[in-house]
């Protein structure tokens, strides 16, 4: 089979793609014909070498990259009764053991995937797991959202962004959604919906006098304290991620402070992957939710992609078409 393989850290030049050995698929996985793949924040920082408080490890080393796909069930193990052979099914591969989206077959635990639905193309499928889980459960930090709430989303012009604004819509009547991103990505977030953006580069919007009920953050490059001036009391700052271990670590060390001086709550959103994806499905048939997926990329094109990634131009998700075939 076809794989994107890397064995060195470094830049997407390093990725190569090969013939390698279809994998052998044991009594309680499926053998999954992989039909795409998006990339998301683990892929690039997997890419390079990474580090933690502790300095650079190889403990995470993964040979093929790839979390999030789509595809078709080409085999099941002696013991899988979730899955057959044909059924298309779409979910979350990282994890201990896991990633490998980036290749033609990979072999995968039945109980990190779910049924993708007839109408949902498999860019589409591989657009939501990661993102799409991520968004559901930031936006239910705080609890469910109410009607009125105010809402700001920075990073807004990926995948978090792109569906969470989606997401919370439907959730609660009268929600104000405010996106924060680069100046080439605001007019594609007006037009899936957001009631107002901001451009980073012209704009602080920790320091403009603004107040909001709920933050969601997938950069988290400021200080936790500096996003208290931008909520209202009661409110949470939630971030899903960011490129420092360290600074993510601060975050439930003084959350706890936080709220017990300020009433205001800061977290950290661990992700609980494929959980949602059954309401994600729902919302995708009620026609509520539709991924914004950027560019059109194959596996001979990956380094292309990782490239537009990494320079965080794109828009929504980078999607990679692994094969068109059934």
């Amino acid at each position: 089979m076809k794989a994107l393989i890397r064995d060195r850290y470094g830049p997407p030049e390093v990725l190569e793609l090969r013939e390698v050995a279809q994998p052998v698929p044991k009594k309680r996985q499926l053998l999954v014909r992989v039909r795409a793949c998006s990339l998301n924040d683990w892929d690039w920082g997997l890419l390079h070498e990474p580090t933690t408080p502790l300095g650079r490890t190889e403990a995470f080393f993964v040979r093929i990259l790839g979390s999030d796909i789509a595809g078709i069930v080409a085999e099941a193990g002696s013991e899988v009764r979730r899955f057959k052979p044909g059924d298309a099914v779409y979910g979350d591969l990282s994890g201990l053991g896991g990633w490998g989206g980036l290749a033609e077959y990979v072999c995968v635990s039945e109980r990190r995937l779910t049924l993708k639905p007839p109408r949902m193309t498999f860019e589409q499928a591989a657009a939501l797991p990661q993102a799409g889980q991520l968004a559901v459960q930031a936006l239910a930090a705080a609890g469910p959202l109410k009607s009125g709430h105010k809402i700001l989303i920075n990073g807004a012009g990926g995948g978090v962004g792109t569906l969470g604004v989606q997401l919370a819509k439907s959730q609660a009547q009268d929600v104000e959604v405010t996106g924060v991103d680069s100046g080439m990505k605001l007019e594609m977030m007006r037009r899936i919906g957001f009631d107002h953006v901001i451009d980073y580069t012209k704009e602080d919007f920790t320091k403009n006098g603004r107040q909001y009920d709920l933050i969601v953050d997938t950069k988290t490059t400021r200080r936790p304290s500096d996003h208290l001036r931008a909520l209202e009391t009661g409110g949470t700052y939630a971030t899903v991620g960011g490129p420092s271990i360290a600074q993510l670590l601060r975050i439930p060390l003084v959350g706890w402070w936080f709220r017990l001086t300020t009433g205001k709550r800061i977290l950290l959103v661990g992700l609980k992957a494929n959980r949602d994806l059954p309401y994600m499905n729902e919302q995708f048939e009620a026609g509520k939710l539709v991924p914004v997926i950027d560019g059109s990329y194959q596996l001979d094109t990956a380094r292309e992609a990782f490239r537009h990634y990494g320079a965080a131009n794109h828009q929504g998700k980078v999607v990679i078409t692994v094969s068109r075939e059934p």
